[in-house]
């Protein structure tokens, strides 16, 4: 093997090749998880989607959960609160997320192989989760009077399947809620290895700030993101479990951590 492929460098912990290794690993399972959501949006099973959604109303109402459209009115209210919200909708389920993944993978390299596994694990029981019940989101259930707020901002209609941005669109896959479930885990790892208060604080918050996004555009029940979360947790153990597995690789990256702070 050339030394020249695995000589760390300064934005390459463990040098070229595992970072290209990791690229393919995350990019590829990400693919596999976002056609494969698509391919499954099954039109005939539109009668279950609606039906697991009034299932999700009716027990957020016995709950007192049912604060969706208190949200999306409050977020109307707020000048450009709205369309603050859409667009991080939008963007941040990608861009943020996989920005975090890079800079966790540079600065805390030690951890980036639990949050890659808890990634892979959470698509896998989200696409269960998609399969087994499919759930339309507040936004198309009649009656609510919620509105399709990201469609208002941008102009595109997710129903309309000629456009290419809804070409691996499932509008049926609201449980579990991804977008929290992508916050819980980028939020929770970089809160407790920030240093600083102020950025432990924010991604601490973060995945309740997209929570608030995802009720507030229509797009997500409260109990979508409780399911989300759950996923989340089920993914974590299993990747802890992984890491035990290995315990080799996992000291060799808490001492190069360690050697990197003592540094």
């Amino acid at each position: 093997m050339p030394a020249a492929l695995t000589r760390p460098r300064r934005f390459l912990p463990n040098g070229l090749l595992d970072a290209l290794l990791q690229l393919l690993v995350v990019v590829v399972a990400y693919k596999l998880y976002q056609s494969t959501r698509g391919a499954i949006n099954d039109q005939l099973g539109a009668s279950k989607a609606f039906e697991n959604a009034d299932w999700i109303v009716a027990t957020e109402r016995t709950l007192h959960l049912n604060m969706e459209g208190g949200l999306q009115s409050f977020a109307m209210g707020v000048p450009g609160l709205m369309d603050a919200a859409s667009l991080m909708y939008v963007n941040a389920q990608f861009s943020v997320t996989f920005g975090a993944m890079i800079y966790i993978y540079i600065r805390h390299n030690h951890a980036f192989g639990f949050v890659r596994n808890m990634f892979i694990g959470a698509w896998v029981l989200a696409l269960v989760g998609y399969l087994a019940l499919p759930t339309a989101p507040p936004r198309l259930v009649p009656g609510l009077g919620i509105h399709d707020a990201v469609a208002e901002m941008t102009g595109v209609d997710p129903a309309d399947q000629t456009s290419k941005v809804n070409a691996l669109y499932n509008p049926y896959a609201a449980v579990p809620s991804m977008h929290v479930g992508f916050a819980l885990m980028i939020g929770i790892p970089l809160a407790r290895l920030s240093k600083h208060r102020i950025t432990r604080v924010f991604w601490a918050i973060y995945p309740l700030l997209v929570l608030f996004v995802v009720m507030a555009t229509g797009n997500h029940f409260f109990l979508d993101g409780v399911f989300g979360a759950t996923a989340v947790g089920i993914s974590a153990l299993v990747a802890r479990r992984l890491g035990m597995l290995r315990p080799n690789a996992w000291q060799f990256g808490r001492r190069q951590a360690a050697e990197g702070a003592a540094s």
